[in-house]
């Protein structure tokens, strides 16, 4: 082999791979958006408190008692007691007028602060909040239980809008690594055209045709998948650092390493059915000419 096929030969194998690489990291790019989107719906929605006001006879025992109830219903994620003292000191701190001096007692009653657990579908947090208010009804010494009803439907109403955006964005994108995956595999295939003639007119099978082919393409796609998986992570920490995103990368590494496993088990499965019909292809249309 001349230097100048080596040349051409290592062009062709690195501007298949950086199609490859290219297609998939914006791949990657979506799906981590997609990702990021749903986690900080999810944690907003379990953000959201829910004020349980107790009667104004509810003592802190009772009250104590209460809160253990709600803390062992399995959807509950954490309680806190707050005392007639402690809503009054709290009431205070917003207004900056000590209103029990003014009125001489306090009118305020002890209350429970509620957050519940974010079910893995956003859309689910409605049954949710329903069955607790259901349970909370049952129990007795509570008087009231209120929450912003409105963020609760805000949060589930941005979600879906952002994430069947991203969804369908994803699958378009699916759809164009497959048409340019292909296309890139067809063109490296073209500069082999001669050599699979060459083996059609020996009388090789279609099977033993394709199949160095089929690894020479499955390599693009797992070295294509490898690098885009690298480039989306390293892109993602370098606008945490950069715009101070506050992503907590650590607490996201399972997610991250099932994103790079994805991008490489696409490149794969993409490259080996591309290489495998356009093999096929050539084949077909050289029985043909003959």
């Amino acid at each position: 082999m001349t230097k100048h096929s080596k040349v051409n030969l290592w062009g062709t194998h690195g501007s298949t791979i950086l199609s490859i690489t290219l297609v998939l990291w914006m791949l990657g790019m979506l799906m981590a958006l997609e990702y990021h989107s749903y986690r900080q719906t999810h944690d907003m929605q379990e953000q959201v408190t829910f004020r349980l006001d107790l009667t104004p006879t509810t003592g802190q025992t009772e009250a104590m008692a209460l809160k253990q109830s709600i803390e062992k219903i399995g959807y509950v994620k954490h309680v806190d007691y707050i005392s007639k003292d402690e809503a009054a000191k709290i009431f205070v701190d917003d207004l900056g007028d000590d209103f029990v001096d003014f009125l001489g007692y306090n009118p305020l009653s002890p209350s429970l602060m509620v957050n519940l657990r974010a079910d893995l579908i956003p859309d689910n947090q409605k049954d949710i909040i329903s069955q607790f208010k259901q349970d909370i009804n049952k129990m007795s010494g509570i008087e009231k239980v209120a929450y912003q009803e409105n963020v609760v439907s805000e949060l589930n109403e941005i979600y879906y809008k952002v994430s069947w955006f991203l969804v369908l964005f994803i699958c378009l994108l699916l759809l164009l690594s497959v048409v340019l995956i292909s296309s890139t595999i067809r063109i490296a295939l073209y500069a082999q055209r001669d050599t699979i003639r060459s083996m059609r007119m020996v009388g090789a099978k279609v099977g033993f045709i394709a199949r160095p082919f089929i690894s020479r393409g499955v390599l693009y796609g797992l070295l294509g998948g490898i690098l885009a998986a690298i480039l989306t992570i390293g892109v993602i920490y370098l606008f945490n650092n950069q715009l101070n995103l506050s992503i907590d990368i650590s607490a996201h590494y399972l997610w991250y390493a099932g994103i790079a496993a994805l991008l490489v088990v696409v490149g794969i499965v993409i490259s080996f059915f591309s290489t495998l019909f356009n093999v096929r292809r050539y084949v077909r249309k050289i029985d043909y000419e003959n």
